[in-house]
């Protein structure tokens, strides 16, 4: 599943829109093989903070046993990497040092491992109420995918970094093989098997990547959805619940009310106008509302209350919800019963 596309900014270098290239063909492979998987979890374009530390992730991956972080790499040429696992390129015939690809995510690999950690006991339950999980025998992973029309020099490159360089278009392949995921979701059964491999229950990773969306940090200036050429959405919903699905639809004229302070959004039902009784929840398409007296679903993504744009999202943090808008960077909490 989907839950975070690049957002493109505008450039008039070639270095930049290259790169951008490069990783807009990545997410191209990764949403067709994985945009209705219902155990992996796909992040475009990441960035986050923490220890006083930045770190900005081309692709992630969060799926049933770990992490996949992912290096986008443009390279026009040969790439080499030799024994002291220094990286050259070339470049109309000249050969030139470049700085590793795989050394620059692995640091941010150790960035996310520590927010991670930091936050468990919000992220991870207690075995059997008592005992705080971690993240100690989960997966980590970080690969690069180099352009399609570079040639990868895998004759003298050591084989442990060899085996972490592919392809565009075979990145869903190598990613399914690092993987390995089971024809179902695992569950106390496979306690049984000799082989375990200690994996994320779905409220787990629905924790898990309701936080990574919170944590990222938007860029302060972007495109318009509408002025790039491939389909940008909104972070779309974790996962499924017993409600009803809600699917991605205009605002609801009738799902906000402005104060006066522009900091706050008065929910309503859309079906009856009824405030009193909403019930937050998450659904496959985002954040919503169930009314209490006629159980209609009503989104929570609604137009900034300051500058009235409809470039914002929706963010939760424990029980508080809020409404980012990207274009005026007001953020608005909701207020509501239920």
């Amino acid at each position: 599943m989907i839950l975070k596309d690049k957002v493109f900014s505008p450039s008039t270098s070639a270095k930049i829109k290259a790169g951008q290239k490069q990783e807009l063909d990545v997410a191209f492979y990764l949403r067709r093989a994985f945009k209705d998987h219902p155990q992996v979890f796909v992040f475009n374009d990441v960035k986050f903070k923490h220890n006083g530390e930045t770190a900005q992730i081309d692709h992630l991956i969060v799926y049933t046993y770990g992490f996949i972080l992912i290096e986008s790499k443009s390279i026009t040429g040969e790439v080499a990497i030799n024994q002291h696992q220094e990286w050259s390129r070339s470049y109309r015939g000249q050969w030139q040092g470049m700085s590793s690809p795989i050394k620059q995510v692995e640091l941010q690999l150790a960035l996310l491992k520590s927010l991670v950690r930091d936050n468990a006991p919000q992220l991870l339950p207690k075995m059997f109420g008592k005992l705080q999980q971690n993240f100690g025998g989960r997966e980590w992973h970080s690969i690069c995918a180099i352009s399609s029309n570079a040639i990868i020099n895998r004759n003298n490159t050591p084989k442990t970094l060899e085996e972490r360089l592919v392809k565009s278009e075979f990145i869903a392949d190598k990613l399914l093989d690092i993987m390995k995921l089971p024809a179902s979701t695992p569950n106390a059964l496979h306690f049984i098997s000799t082989n375990i491999r200690p994996w994320f229950s779905e409220e787990s990773l629905v924790r898990i990547c309701e936080f990574l969306l919170e944590q990222n940090i938007a860029p302060a200036t972007h495109l318009k959805p509408d002025a790039i050429t491939s389909n940008i959405n909104e972070p779309r919903a974790i996962y499924q619940d017993e409600s009803t699905l809600m699917a991605p639809s205009s605002i609801a004229p009738v799902a906000q009310e402005q104060s006066s302070a522009n900091n706050e959004v008065n929910l309503k039902c859309k079906q009856c106008s009824n405030s009193q009784t909403l019930k937050a929840r998450s659904g496959r398409y985002g954040y919503f509302v169930t009314c209490g007296e006629c159980e209609t679903n009503t989104p929570m993504k609604t137009s900034c209350p300051q500058c009235t744009s409809a470039n914002t999202k929706v963010s939760k943090r424990k029980e508080s919800y809020s409404l980012v808008c990207s274009d005026c960077e007001n953020t608005a909490l909701f207020k509501f019963e239920g």
